[in-house]
Parts: C-alpha cells; structure tokens; sequence
C-alpha cells in the first residue's frame, strides 16, 4: 500500500481525537503533523506544506472555521484540501457552505467518526490507494 509519502495535518484540541486520527493514517501509510487550534494549525501549515488537512471546528483560541478562512487567503495555503472532523451537529455543513468568506471543505465528518469512510475520502482526495 503505498501513499506516496503524503503528509496530513491533524487538527484538533481533543488528544484521543487526534491520536485515533495518526493511528488511522499511520496505520494506512500516511505521514502525519498534528496542531490542537487554528493558529498553531495555521503556522503547521504553512511550514510543512501538508497535502491534507484534517480540521476540528469547536478549539479554544482560533477556531477551525477561522483556519479554513485563513488557509483559503494565503497563497502557501489556499489549495491545500482540507475535511472538517467535527462534533458540531451535521446542520453545520450547509451553514458553512453558505458562507461567503469561506471555502467550503472538500468533505465533512461529524464524531464519532466512521474510519473506514474517513479513510476512503483521505485517499480519493489524494488520489493514491
């Protein structure tokens, strides 16, 4: 199984989220960075260059939504696919898709999080598996 070296960054202020989420990638072959808010995601971003990122919406400090608007403004950023891995009811999916000052991700999981279809979009996004 090969993944071509991906590299995915997890965001999420909830350890156990964030050590099921490496686990799953680890386990299937991807390379993984972690940050626990929107701004120490932001600044992991734009310093490995992740090719997924992987993004809570409720943190403390700078939220998820505020990290999607970032990463969208930023050039080193802006085409970066990212999945929101949420706690927030799935009503949040159209709510965020409305919003103009934000792109919308490319999928959304609500937690608890079903890992083999979280595992199918990670790869379809990247297009290895």
């Amino acid at each position: 199984m090969s993944t071509n070296g991906k590299k995915i960054l997890v965001v999420d202020d909830e350890p156990d989220v964030v050590k099921y989420i490496t686990s799953l990638l680890e386990d299937n072959g991807f390379e993984t960075v972690t940050a626990c808010n929107g701004k120490e995601g932001m600044e992991t971003a734009i310093k490995e260059k992740p090719d997924l990122i992987s993004l809570d919406v409720t943190m403390p400090g700078e939220t998820g939504v505020r990290m999607l608007r970032n990463l969208s403004e930023h050039e080193a950023t802006k085409e970066i696919p990212v999945i929101l891995v949420t706690g927030v009811d799935f009503s949040f999916k159209s709510f965020i898709e409305q919003r103009k000052q934000v792109v919308p991700p490319k999928a959304y999981f609500e937690k608890p999080i079903d890992k083999d279809k979280l595992l199918a979009e990670v790869k379809s996004l990247l297009g290895v598996g």
